[in-house]
């Protein structure tokens, strides 16, 4: 365990308000989102500056101490939780709250790695932009967290995901040395790209502390609809339409299906079914104007699905009459994790395959996982436009939680990511490997991978401090002889 001058130097650099060792205020941050992951900390520190991270690092480099670097909390593979011993340090970067300068004319903001997703929002919106990320953690996910796991959301089919979005960072490395590359350069020859290194790191070769992020127009007009369709193939063929029809102006292409809608409508207040009757699986669309002379999108959205209609792809369809309607069609699906997180146990899988393998994958996979494991159920949801799958398994009804996971977990996860993997997919879509996914990574990852993960640690971290036992797996010893 730490002594007492490792204590007492940590009391130094931060202050009362950044060294926490009150095991009551720890403990909110030593569980994950999902509640599957529960460690301890033997303080929790929260730096105000990047000079203050850096002190941190350096004296953690001297005493070989642990640091696990946490955004929001809001992560979904344990990535940002402790282990069990409680020798780890929490590092949290929620204090590094200020949005530093918003530059009109270039479309760029930068800002600390602690600023929330939705005050950047707000903030952004003020001068007449928009950062083109969202997602339903919005109130609680940092800008640090995102870059960190590489975030995506509902706004990657237009804008790409966060490593499109950053042009600038700041990073503390392990061993204390500030990193600075916030300037927003198109062109930079100088060898390695540490910058797109260390986004999607998950904080195991460097803290990010500030980053210099790409803006976007704000909306002038956006169309909103929802969409009933018979099959995910159904719509994938009106994904397919909808981009001939609009290139530059589909912004976001939802799939859910009934069932994930009836669990929001029954545990998220404020939410109403969309359509009259009943379908087997919905889409929310969105069309964006952000420039004068863009058609406007509601009626462009009308024609578009009205002609869908009438050749068969949509059973139903409703636009948006207006924003509050249309902030009510993305709540019902920003709420969908809380709402199954509310509908009982289940093993959440985010995985993605190629786009125009989705469908295939949900309609072929999902009926044949639920026979293999009776009483089970697949709600699969996501990001249809970029193969990105929420893929749910829920548990029988009535079964103890901590049994069932236990009996249960490794073998249906196991199951699910073979099938990803013949499908040439990813076990892990936008939150990261962390600690859920850690062996099926190594099982799964062919050996060039590996290596590579491992010899960039190795080069970086050596001592092994930054975010241990997350992301990259521990090289195997060779037997003894």
């Amino acid at each position: 365990m730490p002594d007492n001058v490792i204590f007492e130097r940590l009391g130094q650099i931060l202050g009362p308000k950044g060294f926490v060792i009150n095991p009551a205020e720890i403990a909110p941050w030593t569980t994950d989102w999902r509640g599957r992951y529960t460690g301890r900390a033997a303080a929790l520190l929260a730096p105000a500056s990047t000079e203050e991270v850096s002190e941190i690092v350096k004296l953690a480099n001297v005493h070989r101490l642990a640091l696990v670097p946490q955004g929001g909390n809001s992560g979904m593979v344990a990535g940002a939780t402790p282990d069990g011993t409680g020798e780890s340090f929490l590092l949290s970067l929620r204090r590094m709250n200020r949005i530093e300068e918003v530059d009109v004319q270039s479309k760029l903001v930068r800002c600390e790695a602690g600023v929330i997703l939705q005050n950047l929002h707000d903030a952004v919106a003020e001068s007449g932009l928009r950062f083109p990320l969202t997602l339903g953690g919005k109130g609680s996910a940092t800008v640090g967290g995102l870059i960190s796991t590489n975030a995506g959301g509902t706004q990657v089919l237009r804008h790409g995901t966060m490593r499109n979005l950053v042009a600038g960072i700041e990073a503390v490395l392990p061993d204390g040395s500030v990193f600075n590359a916030l300037a927003p350069l198109k062109k930079d020859n100088r060898g390695y790209d540490l910058k797109h290194l260390l986004i999607g790191a998950e904080g195991t070769i460097g803290v990010v502390t500030r980053a210099t992020l790409h803006l976007v127009p704000a909306l002038l007009e956006r169309a909103v609809a929802w969409v009933a369709v018979d099959s995910p193939s159904a719509a994938y063929e009106l994904l397919l339409a909808a981009l001939a029809e609009f290139p530059a102006a589909l912004e976001g292409f939802e799939i859910l299906p009934n069932a994930a809608l009836d669990h929001v409508l029954k545990h998220i207040p404020g939410t109403r079914p969309p359509l009259e009757g009943a379908y087997g699986w919905h889409i929310v669309m969105e069309l964006a104007k952000d420039r004068i002379g863009q058609d406007r999108p509601s009626l462009a959205a009308e024609q578009f699905l009205g002609k869908m209609l009438e050749d068969g792809l949509a059973r139903n369809a409703v636009v948006a009459a207006n924003e509050a309607q249309a902030e009510v069609f993305w709540k019902i699906r920003d709420s969908i994790a809380e709402a199954e997180r509310a509908e009982g146990p289940a093993l959440q899988h985010d995985i993605s395959v190629p786009v125009a393998s989705m469908a295939r994958f949900i309609e072929q996979e999902s009926p044949d996982i639920a026979a293999r494991y009776p009483g089970t159920s697949v709600v699969a949801f996501g990001h249809l436009g970029d193969g990105n799958i929420h893929y749910h398994v829920k548990a029988p009804a009535g079964v103890a939680p901590d049994n069932w996971y236990a009996e249960y977990s490794a073998r249906i996860s196991a199951d699910v990511y073979d099938r990803v993997t013949q499908y040439g997919g990813s076990i892990s879509a936008e939150h990261g490997i962390g600690q859920a996914k850690l062996a099926e990574f190594v099982r799964l990852s062919d050996p060039a991978r590996l290596t590579a993960l491992r010899g960039i640690k190795a080069a970086l971290d050596p001592l092994g401090i930054m975010n241990p036992g997350k992301l990259v797996p521990l090289a195997s010893k060779p037997a003894s002889a």
